[in-house]
């Protein structure tokens, strides 16, 4: 708590408003939309490679969450000020740092993925800024930082091999896929079974039951969609520049509008958790398998507009066939 006071006492009006701009780097839109931009644009078995670091790494935080249910710091210290813009976004335990987790883990996976050193630079400033601004803002301590940097670094360093192996050998992406799916229902079993003592938050509580299902519905619907992908679609993510930003835009307005009106429909006819599953189920198939079939088209519509030149590299990658 020493260093989140230190931090306090030199907070400026200016320097909190950038911090709080800067600590949605680490919030789950940043690391969707990423991730899917890497996904159709890049290199799908990348996007698969972010996408599992980063569902991974949502087990691993919201499991240390609730077994170990350490408040936030102004709980522990009544004395101590959250910045308040950044209040609405701390809900819930304090340790480990989502945030830090969600930055950490993606941008380690591009500094990975690329060599391309402006990117790079970009992504080591951003995992350690928006670290440091929850921090800043008091959402979190040292501990709750460092556990969350460590873990996501060791997650995209550990998964790194067995994605590139998985170029040669699909059955170690599929490993990877059903490693992951374990994982996903032991998190649900213990949310589930686990005698949590009185006092543990219920908020907090509801909030783990929700992301286990939430996990579940996308490791099914993303091992689905590889499966049809792998079979029949064998989508390629190339095209040119302009189409790649149309086709990105276009899909992401298509799967916020699908995550927005499935909700309501799916809690109609099912229990809130099989809902949130089947929910997400959906959307991480239409992302990665009915999305894709237009990608053809896209392709093409490069190629009549009289533009020249194919390309998936939006991160120092020569375009290549994908299969």
């Amino acid at each position: 708590m020493d260093f989140l006071r230190l931090l306090e006492s030199v907070r400026t009006p200016a320097l909190s408003a950038f911090m709080s701009v800067i600590t949605y780097g680490g919030d789950e839109i940043f690391f969707i939309m990423l991730a899917i931009t890497i996904f159709w644009c890049v290199d799908k078995r990348d996007g698969y490679y972010v996408l599992l670091v980063g569902f991974l790494g949502t087990l691993c935080n919201q499991f240390l969450k609730l077994w170990f249910r350490i408040p936030r710091p102004w709980v522990l210290d009544p004395d101590f000020t959250i910045v308040e813009s950044a209040r609405a976004a701390a809900a819930g335990y304090s340790f480990p740092s989502g945030h830090t987790q969600n930055i950490v883990g993606t941008m380690a996976c591009v500094i990975l993925m690329t060599k391309n050193k402006k990117i790079r630079a970009v992504a080591v400033v951003l995992m350690l800024l928006v670290p440091f601004s929850r921090m800043y803002l008091g959402c979190h301590t040292p501990l709750d930082v460092s556990v969350s940097f460590v873990l996501a670094l060791a997650l995209a360093v550990g998964l790194r091999p067995v994605i590139t192996a998985g170029g040669k050998r699909p059955a170690c992406l599929w490993g990877l896929l059903f490693v992951s799916l374990t994982a996903a229902v032991a998190y649900w079993a213990f949310v589930t079974y686990y005698r949590f003592p009185a006092d543990v938050d219920t908020e907090n509580l509801h909030a783990g039951v929700k992301n286990a299902y939430t996990m579940l519905g996308c490791l099914a619907g993303m091992m689905i969609a590889k499966w049809l992908d792998d079979r029949f679609i064998r989508f390629r993510t190339d095209a040119v520049r302009w189409v790649q930003a149309v086709k990105t835009i276009l899909g992401f307005a298509l799967l916020m509008a699908l995550r927005a009106g499935l909700k309501a429909p799916l809690r109609a006819i099912l229990p809130e958790g099989p809902a949130t599953a089947m929910r997400y189920c959906m959307i991480v198939f239409f992302a990665a398998a009915v999305w894709p079939l237009a990608f053809p088209w896209f392709r093409n519509l490069g190629r009549n507009s009289g533009s020249t030149g194919g390309t998936s590299a939006t991160m120092g990658k020569e375009p290549r066939n994908e299969q």
